[in-house]
């Protein structure tokens, strides 16, 4: 962590100084009239994206929330490993990891061949294969992850706070205007219930669930199938002589359904989904009336023969399972994105929807806003034109359809009779295979962006076979050269919009002036024709768009800091400061070498180009100058140094 680049100041380092612009958010203070970004919603969606672009004081941004205050219980707790490189990214995957419940094992149950009524273990799995990420899988309350959103937006420059009790009930895009062209008006639905007030706005997202009046606004319409299967949900505190009760379990019974048993945080609680009963095609969970104690009756009869003595329900739901999404993540009809540019997107359920238990509707939610939040502060600072925007909904429209697709073979595999539970074979249970052939989907790492203007083609991906192009750049351990600290390569990325080129060095290449290092950074730094030099601002920091890092392959203490080029130690800031930490080497200490773990090419290196969302744009020869320069030309729009 880096701080004091201004100068010193004491107190929490996170706390960033407060401008002097920011909007008074007091309980009676007026809605502002014209905002750059009105999100809509602050579920993990919206207040991931909120979090993002609090940090940009130059960019005023609301969130707005019919709830008069933030969620306290309940909801989703799953949090892949994605998702956590991503908090590391935001600064708090520290504490999360501290305060979670870690899914070390998935064990699995079926009916006990010698006694069918009752349940036996049949198997365990590895919930996190080896060297899939660095990164556990937890589980934590949703409400917690809010609150951690919440802090760092409280913390940024802007101080931002959610505008509650206001809901997004319509909006209007004038394709005519070219500032605030999105007409939003909210209801009040606290003191002042019925209240109306209209914001104007340069761009909307609708963070705002499975009835989303963004997405009604717009066109969008949620469209799939439904199981109907009643599921209900419970967070419980309770006593139980079954032996895997703090492991995560899939349980599957003879007659009486199924049970998916989550350890949560702080060592007592504990979720459970119970399977309830099959509804009519015409039949909504709303007209069975279910009860708590439908969930506690269903439990006990799935689970004998062990029992459940419940102590306390701290929140429950009924729910039907459902796969459905939107046809478009932004208001630009078909065929007409060659015309216009987007001013409205939709995120998380308010354009995909599906069962809870694959555990992934909370993270994908937040890979919708993160992948939007660095496009919208590019086009938004200048940096790039607003037809970047279109790739938002390319993008991630992939994902979400690939997410139903998963999920309802899984749900309907995990609903299925017992008979049909297992392979031709019989080696191994269906859903036991079919949990093993999910595991890099539901860790978030299935993700794959094709080539397009922000991604590269691979032409080039055998220098680093391990970092394919439009997936997550996957980190390894590295050692920092300036204080020999050993660390994860891909922690030095935050979420501040900033790019990333990690140049790894090659076999002959030293921090002596001359070696290929050497002359990529110079290049970048001199060159007029660089991106560094073409796209970076005058006032800002060298490496304020692209951040250069090196990693050589030598141990530390074979390296010169005072001789490497001096884009790897660059002066920032108002006092001009030196950054020591861009420089590191392959870590001979038994953690890993970076190399050979990613499939780095040891005789030519090469460079790896990471996007502000930590997805791999690229992969080039350290002296592909030309190609490099034309990708970011494909981007972003010139600055005058």
């Amino acid at each position: 962590m880096q701080y004091y680049v201004d100068g010193f100041r004491g107190g929490d380092p996170d706390k960033k100084n407060a401008t002097n612009t920011r909007r008074d958010r007091g309980e009676f203070a007026p809605l502002p009239e014209k905002v750059d970004v009105l999100i809509a919603g602050c579920g993990p969606a919206g207040l991931c994206l909120a979090a993002q672009l609090s940090h940009f004081p130059e960019i005023d941004t609301m969130i707005v929330d019919p709830m008069p205050g933030p969620l306290e219980k309940g909801k989703a707790d799953g949090i892949n490993t994605r998702t956590m490189e991503m908090f590391q990214a935001f600064g708090f995957a520290d504490k999360v990891k501290r305060e979670s419940y870690w899914v070390n094992q998935t064990n699995f149950w079926m009916p006990n061949p010698e006694n069918p009524a009752h349940i036996k273990r049949i198997g365990r799995v590895q919930d996190v294969t080896d060297d899939s990420s660095e990164m556990p899988h937890i589980l934590i309350n949703q409400a917690r992850v809010h609150e951690l959103f919440l802090d760092d937006m409280n913390q940024s420059p802007t101080r931002l706070t959610p505008d509650y009790s206001w809901s997004v009930v319509d909006l209007e895009v004038d394709t005519t205007a070219t500032d605030y062209p999105v007409t939003v008006i909210l209801e009040n639905t606290g003191i002042n219930a019925g209240e109306r007030k209209v914001v104007r706005a340069n761009y909307v997202v609708g963070c705002d669930g499975a009835r989303s009046a963004v997405r009604t606004a717009i066109g969008g319409k949620l469209h799939g199938d439904a199981a109907h299967q009643a599921w209900g949900v419970m967070d419980i505190l309770a006593n139980t002589d079954f032996p895997d009760i703090r492991q995560k379990c899939l349980v599957t019974s003879a007659h009486e359904g199924n049970v998916l048993i989550l350890p949560r945080e702080g060592g007592y609680l504990f979720r459970m989904y119970v399977e309830l009963d099959k509804l009519n095609a015409d039949e909504r969970v709303a007209n069975r009336n279910f009860t708590v104690d439908h969930l506690i009756a269903g439990a006990n009869r799935i689970m004998q023969p062990y029992s459940l003595d419940v102590k306390e329900v701290v929140w429950w739901s009924i729910y039907e399972i459902g796969h459905r999404m939107t046809d478009r993540f932004d208001d630009v009809p078909e065929g007409e994105s060659g015309r216009r540019n987007p001013r409205v997107f939709t995120a998380g359920d308010a354009c995909h929807t599906h069962s809870p238990k694959a555990g992934q509707g909370m993270n994908v939610s937040m890979q919708d806003t993160f992948n939007l939040g660095w496009k919208l502060v590019h086009v938004l600072q200048g940096r790039a034109s607003a037809d970047l925007l279109h790739s938002y909904s390319s993008e991630r429209w992939t994902e979400a359809k690939r997410l139903v697709e998963t999920d309802h073979e899984w749900a309907r595999i995990m609903s299925a009779p017992v008979g049909e539970s297992t392979l031709d074979n019989g080696d191994e249970p269906r859903f036991m295979q079919q949990f093993k052939a999910n595991l890099e989907f539901t860790g978030g790492l299935a993700v794959k962006y094709d080539s397009s203007s922000l991604v590269g083609t691979p032409t080039y991906q055998a220098l680093a076979s391990g970092e394919e192009i439009g997936r997550r750049f996957h980190s390894a351990p590295v050692v920092r050269l300036a204080d020999a600290k050993q660390m994860q390569l891909g922690h030095v990325a935050e979420a501040d919009t900033r790019w990333r080129i990690y140049a790894f060095a090659g076999k002959n290449d030293s921090s002596s002036p001359g070696s290929a290092i050497h002359q990529l950074a110079d290049w970048l730094q001199h060159d007029p024709r660089s991106p560094v030099l073409t796209f970076t601002a005058e006032d800002e920091d060298i490496d304020g768009l692209i951040d250069l890092r090196a990693v050589f392959q030598q141990t530390f203490d074979e390296l010169a800091y005072e001789e490497m080029p001096s884009l790897l130690r660059p002066t920032k800031g108002k006092l001009g400061l030196q950054d020591h930490e861009k420089v590191f080497c392959v870590d001979h200490k038994g953690l890993g070498d970076i190399y050979d773990m990613r499939g780095i090419d040891r005789e030519q290196g090469c460079m790896i180009v990471v996007r502000p969302d930590q997805y791999i744009a690229h992969v080039l020869p350290l002296d592909a100058y030309d190609a490099l320069t034309a990708f970011f030309a494909g981007i972003y729009l010139p600055t005058t140094q």
